[in-house]
């Protein structure tokens, strides 16, 4: 089975993950949701997806003396920035389906934290979650914005894997 060409996937993805985006931006500039601290972590690693993806598009790395190492090194780092964003997201959903009297307290806001903290402390908070990252506000077939988000992470996982893996076209 030969693999296309991986130039035009890593722009599927990038396209993928600006399609991301601007549903989260949609979601909480039009639909009114606030992200909470988890949320905001994935956007971030969308985001860095996404620009490693242009930037893996733009460059365009070729085979050198029957190496692909240049097109090893993206597929890694989409695999990296993948399971960071899948961890967060799987963490959150974890939160989702806690009983409602398992949930962590809430926590302050995120720009108080930041001001007032240690940030090696403010990190820790953010990662553990609260009950306000456990809050399902809205759904599409079925799934949390968290589900949805987990799903992508793992697909962007699997590319990168198969970015890292694959053999010379």
């Amino acid at each position: 089975m030969t693999l296309p060409a991986s130039r035009p996937l890593y722009l599927l993805a990038f396209i993928v993950c600006v399609l991301l985006m601007g549903t989260a931006l949609y979601l909480e500039h039009v639909v009114g949701l606030e992200p909470c601290p988890l949320c905001i972590i994935q956007r971030v690693a969308v985001i860095l997806i996404g620009l490693l993806c242009l930037a893996a598009v733009l460059h365009n790395p070729k085979p050198r003396n029957g190496k692909r190492t240049g097109a090893r090194i993206y597929g890694a780092l989409t695999l990296a920035l993948s399971l960071f964003g899948g961890a967060t997201a799987a963490r959150q959903v974890w939160l989702q389906h806690l009983p409602a009297d398992e949930l962590p307290t809430c926590m302050l806001p995120l720009d108080y934290m930041l001001k007032e903290l240690p940030f090696e402390e403010t990190l820790s908070l953010v990662f553990s979650g609260t009950a306000d990252c456990a809050e399902v506000t809205w759904t599409f077939l079925g799934l949390s914005i968290a589900e949805g988000t987990l799903i992508a992470f793992v697909c962007f996982g699997v590319f990168g894997l198969m970015q890292v893996v694959r053999r010379i076209d």
